[in-house]
């Protein structure tokens, strides 16, 4: 039965009918399933408030179901587990006398690009900082900071259809601003996957900057999560940080979506989650977004570093975890995203090489490319090889950092910390297309011109620093 829904509730995958006449847009047919993004922004051009949509007829338009990510995961665990049983240790990382040829490599990138990048991201990260450190003592200042940092984030992001999301190293960062950037970056990529755009990406990349900023109310004793069976005065006090940031946002000014993110990221839809135990009609696309990425850069770099999960077993564990209490559609198309192995897995191929995960193509979730350790040559100069392309090649198994030989260890961790960042390769522009009122608030000394220099970014070639291609992700996402 067609049911009605707001043009603002649209998602790619909704199987919609437009009840205009054929000359009133500008669509073949009046009924079809949404596929783009872009179609969503032209139904809400035409300045209708509702139509009416198809549940039956709809479905998410990710080319992974929740059934083939399940199958993804369980095939590389299995796969997984028989290698740790059949191999004691790691190979040192040279081939094996049988191994295929590797084929032809991609270029690497010029260096200078790549520290151009990593000079965008140090600016980004420090704004961050300092909206941090402003925020109790002067909050107006600080929200008009946080969106135009997001502004500048979602351009980047919106203006290129091609973007990539790249792993840097950052050893200099605090923990608090580094996880802000890394759930920002990567929210702001599924969010764009799921059909967000405009407006609605802008909320979101406030409320992912600013998801943890109650913390700076709490002594740093509590910042990190309590274990299970902690003093219920420790789990109280952690979770307090919720109530405390939503009250810091609202002395920000940041605008309502933002405000529920930080309110919501700790909701499942299982209604096991905190402040208030929502259930999954009443949490907001953006909280379910945040919340995903949220655990897993958790997983990925927790406050005690030994207990760090390599990003592939943090992609399975963040996907067993979620089954009954997470949003399927949400969930699989984070794992299409992400890809089986993440940038940042290290990996030993099936012809003994170790390697790192440095780009994930969501059309090969188990294909990646990966920079391969050569002892004889130097890291910057390591061969790449695509796996996709590369015949009889596969990844054995993920390995941790401390299982690999030290040489290898040096040249494919070169630092504890994974952090984010995008790559854009083309002209950043703005992808709502007309200026938010939030956006254009201005304060003497804010960042009105935050990340300038990315503003018209050259193109970045090879793959120097991890990535994750999204290509194929642009505009795909779910009803929901």
């Amino acid at each position: 039965m067609d049911q009605i829904v707001a043009t603002q509730d649209l998602r790619v995958g909704m199987y919609v009918h437009l009840d205009l006449a054929w000359m009133r847009h500008p669509f073949p047919r009046s009924s079809f399933q949404i596929t783009s993004a872009e179609q969503i922004a032209t139904i809400r051009g035409l300045g209708l408030k509702q139509v009416r949509w198809s549940p039956d007829r709809s479905r998410p338009a990710g080319d992974v179901t929740v059934d083939e990510a399940c199958a993804i995961v369980t095939v590389a665990e299995d796969a997984h587990a028989a290698d740790d049983t059949a191999a004691d240790g790691v190979a040192s990382g040279a081939p094996r006398p049988d191994a295929p040829a590797t084929g032809p490599l991609p270029p690497d990138a010029p260096h200078e690009a790549q520290h151009r990048l990593q000079r965008q991201y140090a600016q980004a990260r420090g704004e961050l900082h300092e909206i941090f450190r402003g925020a109790r003592t002067a909050p107006d200042r600080a929200g008009v900071q946080a969106g135009a940092l997001s502004r500048a984030l979602v351009d980047r992001l919106l203006g290129d259809d091609q973007a990539c999301i790249r792993l840097l190293a950052d050893a200099d960062g605090d923990r608090s601003t580094t996880h802000g950037m890394n759930v920002a970056v990567v929210a702001l990529l599924l969010g764009r996957g799921l059909g967000l755009a405009g407006d609605e990406m802008f909320d979101l990349g406030v409320g992912a900057l600013l998801h943890d900023i109650g913390k700076l109310e709490l002594p740093e004793r509590l910042h990190a999560a309590p274990a299970a069976g902690a003093d219920p005065d420790r789990v109280r006090g952690y979770r307090d940080h919720v109530a405390l940031g939503v009250r810091l946002g609202q002395r920000m000014g940041l605008a309502a979506p933002a405000l529920t993110v930080v309110a919501q990221h700790h909701e499942r839809d299982d209604g096991s989650g905190f402040p208030q135990g929502l259930g999954a009609d009443r949490i907001a696309l953006a909280a379910r977004i945040v919340s995903l990425v949220d655990r897993y850069d958790n997983l990925c770099n927790p406050p005690r570093a030994g207990a760090a999960l390599t990003p592939h077993e943090a992609m399975a564990a963040l996907f067993r975890a979620g089954q009954g209490r997470d949003d399927p559609t949400t969930l699989a198309a984070f794992v299409r995203l992400m890809g089986v192995y993440p940038p940042g897995s290290l990996v030993e191929l099936s012809d003994g090489r170790l390697g790192v995960v440095v780009a994930s193509d969501a059309c090969r979730p188990l294909k990646p490319c990966v920079r391969v350790h050569d002892p004889h040559r130097r890291p910057d100069d390591a061969p790449l090889l695509d796996l996709a392309t590369a015949d009889g090649l596969g990844i054995r198994r993920s390995l941790h950092a401390e299982a690999l030989p030290p040489a290898a260890r040096h040249d494919l961790v070169p630092c504890a910390r994974l952090t984010y960042f995008f790559e854009s390769r083309g002209p950043a522009t703005c992808g709502s297309g007309e200026p938010d009122d939030r956006q254009a608030r201005s304060a003497d000394g804010a960042h009105d011109g935050a990340l300038k220099e990315t503003a018209a970014p050259k193109p970045l070639g090879g793959h120097q620093v991890a990535s994750i291609h999204t290509r194929s992700l642009g505009g795909r996402g779910a009803a929901q």
